[in-house]
């Protein structure tokens, strides 16, 4: 199948999107499929443990503070919509929470994985969400991964949009479509500008290695020339 020309336009899978989440949303049922993951433990998590894993500095794109009367209000938004579900375990002082997105999408382990990292980090190819998604599920090889985009991408409603390469890229970028944005095109133009820069940056690193041999290279030939001449001096 030509992956490529099956693709239907990012504006028009964006628009078809149900259920749009916002950043705070995103983050908080990311982070319970993420936990219940990494830390099985203890998980479902109390509201305590959510704030500080929405806040976590590592592993996230953006980096976000959000406090916990932000994330009680999100977690009340999403309870509502179904993709959360309030749990009260017995002994325990505190509520805890898990999330259903298995339920809400008919998503297995690998696919849920897949899409929790594009959650996290945002636009990524395929080599980086492998490399990024270990803990929550070990994909053997890049096909792997790429079966599972593709799985995304033909849901329907799409969970999953891939998006045009980049200028002088070789690999194709990925991006979830839950919030209706492509991760923002913002966020797609400066990844493009970023490309762009290195390209540049690269080719004038060579421009000046190249320049330093012929340099090299011309002293050589001036002191052959002058040992040359001292022959006949």
């Amino acid at each position: 199948m030509d992956h490529e020309n099956t693709q239907a336009p990012l504006e028009e899978s964006a628009a078809i999107v149900q259920d749009l989440l916002d950043p705070r949303e995103l983050r908080v049922l990311a982070v319970l499929a993420e936990k219940e993951a990494l830390t099985p433990d203890s998980y479902p998590l109390s509201l305590n443990a959510l704030v500080n894993g929405c806040n976590q500095l590592s592993s996230r794109d953006p980096v976000m503070t959000l406090s916990e009367s932000d994330v009680q209000q999100t977690l009340q938004r999403l309870i509502a919509e179904k993709f959360i579900a309030e749990v009260n375990q017995a002994g325990a002082r505190v509520a805890k929470y898990q999330h259903r997105l298995r339920v809400k999408w008919s998503l297995e382990q690998d696919k849920l994985a897949v899409l929790t990292i594009l959650m996290l980090r945002g636009v990524q190819t395929a080599g980086e969400i492998r490399a990024r998604s270990g803990r929550l599920h070990e994909f053997a090889s890049l096909i792997e991964v790429e079966t599972c985009l593709q799985f995304l991408i033909d849901k329907y409603p799409p969970l999953v949009a891939r998006l045009a390469r980049a200028p002088g890229t070789k690999e194709v970028r990925y991006a979830h479509l839950l919030s209706g944005s492509v991760s923002s095109s913002d966020d797609l133009a400066a990844s493009h500008g970023q490309t762009s820069s290195t390209s540049r940056s690269d080719r004038i690193a060579q421009l000046e290695e190249e320049v330093s041999l012929l340099r090299e290279e011309v002293a050589g030939l001036k002191e052959q020339f002058r040992q040359f001449k001292q022959q006949f001096e």
